[in-house]
């Protein structure tokens, strides 16, 4: 299969395509690094001309909506004039619909660009990536002190499994609307104290004291109530995050690893 994946030179784009040519498949990574500009429209007709299936991976923290949400439409809107069935699977956030943090809602536009387009689409909503949960605990420590906003938790997902279920689902049959994936996430929950005692261990650290914050904020109280957890019918699987921790350098980079 022809599969397009947009953001493909990314840290999760890059994985999808990685997978899909260990399977076999013919990848073609889309983006700006390959004269595709999904904020644009740039490079759209070339890429997808002939494409069985799209992973739309691509993201920005600083333009969801140039990235993320338009180039949701702008795939969808090129496959429509190419009069091309291609099978768009579309990564997005668990409990972004919960939450009123841009960014969560910008992956909420997202899908609803996908649903309004009438595209083949399947939305697979994920857990946060270990990297990200350890990069929060890290930038919320202060020398001894550790902040935590309120009663969060958080279930963190290998990215590399997840990868693979994006692999499935476009290598697989093709739903006749827009659909829903069952969500992702990983194997264990963890509390803020749990996750910055993980990482202070990994580096050789002492252990914090961790010091909450009121979640005063709507985003801030969507965090601590439990919004970004997954529900019980969710598909588990990956790494832990132990075992993600236990693969990474010592002392871990205190550094945001964009997924895309």
């Amino acid at each position: 299969m022809r599969i397009v994946v947009t953001g493909g030179r990314g840290d999760l784009g890059g994985r999808v395509v990685r997978e899909l040519q260990a399977r076999g498949h013919d990848p073609v990574p889309a983006s700006r690094r390959t004269g595709v500009d999904l904020a644009t429209g740039d490079g759209l007709d070339a890429v997808l001309e002939g494409a069985d299936a799209v992973v739309h991976a691509a993201s920005s923290q600083t333009r969801p909506q140039s990235v993320d949400v338009a180039g949701a439409r702008r795939v969808a809107e090129t496959l429509q004039r190419l009069r091309s069935p291609a099978h768009v699977v579309s990564i997005s956030i668990v409990g972004c619909d919960l939450v009123p943090y841009p960014y969560y809602r910008a992956k909420v536009d997202s899908e609803r660009a996908l649903e309004d387009a009438g595209v083949a689409a399947t939305v697979v909503r994920a857990t946060q990536f270990h990297s990200l949960a350890a990069f929060f605990a890290s930038a919320g420590r202060v020398g001894p002190l550790s902040f935590a906003i309120g009663d969060m938790r958080v279930q963190p997902v290998d990215i590399d499994w997840v990868a693979q279920r994006l692999c499935d689902h476009a290598t697989g049959p093709a739903p006749s609307g827009c659909r829903r994936a069952t969500d992702l996430a990983g194997p264990t929950a963890y509390t803020a104290r749990e996750v910055a005692d993980l990482l202070a261990t990994h580096d050789g650290r002492s252990v914090p004291r961790i010091v909450r914050v009121p979640p005063f904020l709507p985003v801030l109280k969507g965090f601590s109530q439990g919004a970004i957890l997954p529900d019980p019918d969710a598909e588990i699987g990956g790494r832990t995050f132990e075992e993600w921790l236990a693969s990474q350098p010592v002392p871990l980079p205190r550094r945001f690893h964009s997924p895309t």
